[in-house]
């Protein structure tokens, strides 16, 4: 990784990414190419509103992909609430036949996990290896 790959702000130095992934509740086959497009840019927009950014996007017909880059200040739960709301209401906004679904459009859970920097090992290994002093 190198200095570029890194956010600076005035009291922090990050690079902060998570692969998130979105399920249609019950895992319905609903999204379609129109929807997906609707939903990458609801998600598009909630990232830059957030300061984030949306790196890469990618969806199946009952589940959605997310790369996402977040501030160390934006909470990932909070995050994650926001895309499923703001998804949620465009989708049914402009596609009135997910209407018909009743309820939550997407499941109450979702997957997270962080990527980017050193392998896990790595890092263990250079936090265990450090001098402690006398």
């Amino acid at each position: 990784m190198t200095l570029q790959d890194y956010t600076r702000t005035n009291n922090c130095v990050f690079s902060l990414h998570y692969h998130l992934v979105l399920v249609v509740k019950r895992r319905r086959n609903v999204l379609t190419g129109p929807m997906i497009a609707a939903a990458e840019a609801a998600v598009r927009e909630r990232c830059e509103s957030r300061g984030g950014l949306l790196e890469e996007f990618g969806a199946e017909a009952d589940h959605m992909h997310m790369l996402v880059a977040l501030p160390p200040a934006e909470a990932l739960a909070d995050f994650v609430n926001a895309v499923k709301t703001s998804t949620s209401r465009r989708l049914r906004r402009d596609f009135p036949q997910l209407k018909r679904l009743g309820g939550a459009l997407w499941s109450p859970s979702y997957f997270v996990a962080s990527c980017g920097g050193a392998p896990l090992e790595t890092i263990k290994d250079y936090v265990r290896t450090q001098e402690r002093p006398d």
